[in-house]
């Protein structure tokens, strides 16, 4: 069955609107997947196969009487992060252990309404705080790539690890997926598959676990640039749930693939040219502009000065807003509960037990940023940079630049359990360098796969456009992903 795994979801979309195939034989395909290959790679932490088939059987129904949805059968994993009626959502926490809403996120509604099929729920960094995917309560994900000669495990990066590392050994057709600081992006660029971090307000962020809010995004991961836009055109919608949700029809996506960019000004930015960045990733960025260059694209210099200061600006908005937003598991209402002498002691004790050691870091730090005396010399100052970071970005497209291309990750993925990361903090904080502007400035960006380094590791390529301007990076990144290919890992699980 692994040709109809294989299958993107273009393609499979047409074998089953002319019904080569049905979507209960599609579905089945990846259940089998899953469960010849989850022991492995530990990509889901819940597998569905029951509503599976029976939204498959639905939709061979629907396409039978000629009334398929955009998405009809098409078998999609979960990030945890979502909201699924009836279904196992915890954020890979234990603190929200044996949580099962009574209700469906926007975005997963979205998707269902669109004929999608649920195989299950995709693991992640606990309440989306990682860059590794080793911070999970369900354990770490696998990256399903290794370098070549070796048989070390790789991280597949985070959060949203289970979603790419799924997508990319075939164990659904797509996936959805959270952004806060590049978790849609460093991900997909680790695996070797297309991940599109939409506008802020593009996607509804009801029934999403709040890491940041003023961050977070939702997005998709997928095979190809095609499939991103395919999905990402079912999951935006307007939602008056949400108020960060913006009144603006998303267009059909897909119409841009394969549009010319001859003409368009392709900006690079000077301070992504970071201290101690491999080679081969200069390397690869080069590549990049020469391929934009011989589709016809201007390319120019250009400057965002406050670059600089995002890392730390970053991690003091966001861990404050996630102090906030996890101040609500307590043990009172759901969840877990570890009883104590009285509630302060119940409190402690259950928020002790419940969170692990990085979202307790984040929680702490967030803490003292707030807390009084502190607020003016860190939270403030750190929404002043925000603002300059997003100041920075307006001149430049008002100059006329229409789309900018970076790096994505300062490597390929490295090694689960890496000392020097697990000894440093700031070292895996780092992996954010090139990710966390655009979520600081409510942009969307994409990551493309454009390469292999010398270990044989996928390696990717970011591009950043205007606010709700997404088609341009679909345009431009397929012209990144005609000219470098696609990448799939060679199966060993």
């Amino acid at each position: 069955m692994s040709e109809l795994t294989s299958l993107t979801i273009a393609q499979a979309r047409e074998k089953l609107v002319t019904k080569d195939i049905t979507a209960v034989e599609l579905t089945d395909a990846y259940l089998g997947a899953i469960e010849a290959a989850n022991g492995a790679l530990n990509t889901y932490v819940a597998v569905t196969p029951e509503i599976a088939r029976d939204m498959a059987k639905a939709s061979d129904a629907r396409i039978a009487e000629g009334k398929a949805g955009v998405l009809e059968g098409i078998p999609l994993g979960v990030k945890d992060l979502f909201a699924t009626r009836g279904v196992h959502t915890q954020a890979c926490s234990h603190i929200l252990d044996g949580f099962k809403p009574k209700y469906e996120s926007t975005v997963t509604q979205n998707l269902w309404n669109a004929g999608a099929v649920m195989l299950g729920k995709l693991n992640m960094d606990e309440f989306a705080m990682g860059s590794s995917n080793e911070n999970s309560y369900y354990g770490p994900v696998v990256n399903p790539w290794k370098a070549k000669g070796s048989d070390e495990k790789l991280v597949p990066g985070g959060s949203s690890g289970g979603s790419a590392a799924a997508v990319a050994a075939h164990l659904c057709a797509g996936a959805t997926a959270t952004d806060t600081g590049g978790s849609i992006r460093q991900p997909a660029a680790f695996t070797g598959t297309v991940g599109i971090k939409p506008t802020y307000g593009r996607c509804s962020r009801w029934g999403i676990a709040a890491y940041a809010s003023s961050l977070d995004q939702a997005g998709p991961i997928a095979r190809d640039v095609r499939d991103a836009a395919i999905l990402l055109k079912s999951m935006a919608s307007i939602d008056e749930k949400d108020t960060t949700s913006v009144d603006l029809l998303a267009p059909n996506y897909e119409d841009a693939i394969g549009q010319s960019i001859k003409g368009m000004r392709i900006g690079i930015p000077k301070e992504y040219r970071v201290d101690g960045m491999p080679e081969e990733i200069e390397a690869l960025w080069r590549q990049g502009m020469q391929w934009l260059k011989d589709a016809g694209a201007e390319i120019v210099d250009i400057s965002l000065p406050h670059t600089k200061y995002a890392l730390p600006a970053y991690y003091i908005v966001a861990s404050a807003e996630a102090s906030s937003n996890l101040a609500r598991y307590d043990g009172v209402r759901y969840g877990l509960r570890v009883d104590g002498k009285d509630i302060a002691d119940m409190y402690e004790k259950t928020r002790a037990e419940g969170f692990g050691k990085e979202v307790q870091r984040r929680i702490l730090m967030g803490t003292y940023v707030l807390s009084a005396g502190y607020y003016d010399a860190y939270y403030l100052r750190a929404q002043k940079v925000r603002t300059l970071i997003k100041r920075d970005f307006e001149q430049v497209f008002a100059a006329g630049v229409d789309a900018i291309l970076t790096p994505i990750t300062p490597s390929s993925a490295f090694a689960i359990g890496d000392k020097e990361m697990a000894a440093d903090p700031v070292k895996m904080y780092l992996n954010d360098i090139f990710t966390i502007t655009l979520n600081m400035a409510g942009l969307p960006g994409i990551s493309v796969p454009a390469g292999l380094d010398a270990k044989g590791l996928p390696l990717g390529l970011q591009l950043i456009g205007k606010p709700f301007e997404e088609e341009t990076l679909f345009k431009t990144a397929h012209v990144i992903e005609q000219a470098a290919g696609t990448f799939t890992p060679t199966k060993w699980w």
